[in-house]
Parts: structure tokens; sequence; C-alpha cells
């Protein structure tokens, strides 16, 4: 990490971005472009593993781009906040707290465990876990990831006044 004065390396401070962020973005390899798409997730740490669960279609570009190849990478962020440079472009910037993980993405197959993901990422989406019917569980693929090589790092807002974002219109 280039920036070791923002990293973040106790297991808290990663997990409460984690769960500070509400999506989280999933880079597969697409022939010669990665392929990148926004997802709701839970997640669940483990035994030095981060594990992340998403849900989508049970047929698509994206399960098509897992079945070929296990290897991905994703990348969350929380706490984004313009920052004002004033009269210097060059001191604009972002407050933030990010995680970016490499890892093994999966289809679950198994009902009890796509069970199990869904109440993680309801869970961490609305804070409640609901009962699946088989039926409803059987209609969604349920995505895995799991890493044990992630970073994480925040940039604190200093003391100036956030910037103001030009309203469009």
């Amino acid at each position: 990490m280039r920036r070791a004065d923002r990293q973040i390396t106790d297991m808290e401070g990663i997990l409460a971005i984690a769960e500070s962020a509400k999506f989280l973005h999933l880079a597969m390899f697409d022939g010669n472009f990665p392929y990148i798409v926004p997802l709701h997730f839970g997640y669940e740490y483990a035994d030095g593993a981060l594990t992340f669960y998403m849900h989508g279609a049970a047929e698509g570009h994206k399960l098509d781009l897992i079945k070929a190849s296990p290897n991905a990478c994703v990348e969350l962020e929380c706490d984004v906040v313009p920052i004002s440079g004033g009269e210097v472009p060059c001191n604009y910037g972002s407050a933030f707290a990010s995680i970016i993980a490499r890892g093994q993405v999966c289809l679950v197959e198994d009902e009890q465990e796509k069970m199990h993901a869904l109440n993680a990422l309801m869970k961490h989406q609305t804070g409640r876990e609901f009962p699946f019917a088989p039926q409803m569980v059987a209609s969604v693929a349920v995505i895995k990831f799991v890493s044990t090589d992630f970073t994480a790092k925040r940039k604190v807002m200093p003391q100036a006044k956030p910037a103001m974002m030009p309203k469009e219109g």
C-alpha cells in the first residue's frame, strides 16, 4: 500500500467499513477486459477469511464469468465526502474508507448455505433476518467470494469544509 499512514490493519476497523458500505463492486475476468458489477452484499469474517455473499438472477453474463474463472476482486467504499481544495485544483479530493480484496468466487449450490448467505445479505442490508421458502432460494443465484488477501484504508476529513459540488440544471 502506497499510503501506509491511511492503512487500517485491525479487523475491527476493517469490519466497520464492511458494515458501513451498502454495495460492493465485484470484478471478474472477461477476456481482455475486466467486468465489474455493483451488488448488494452480506459478509462474515472467520479464521482469517473475509467472505462476501451476493445474489442475482439465476442466469446471465456474471454467472458465466464466475463459472469460467474463480479469480475475482471486490471493492467497497463508504464515508465518501468531497474535500475542497479552494483555489488550488490539485488540493481537491475526498475523504473515504475502502476495502479491496482478491480471492475466489463461486456459486453456492447447497440450499442450507444459500439460506445462510441470503440471511447474511438481508441482515447487512436491513438489520433483520427473514424466513426463506425453498422456492425462493431455488429461484436466485447466490455468489460467494472468499478472501484472505485484503487491505483497507481511510482518508479522514481535514479541518477544512467539504467541497460544494456544483448543482445540475
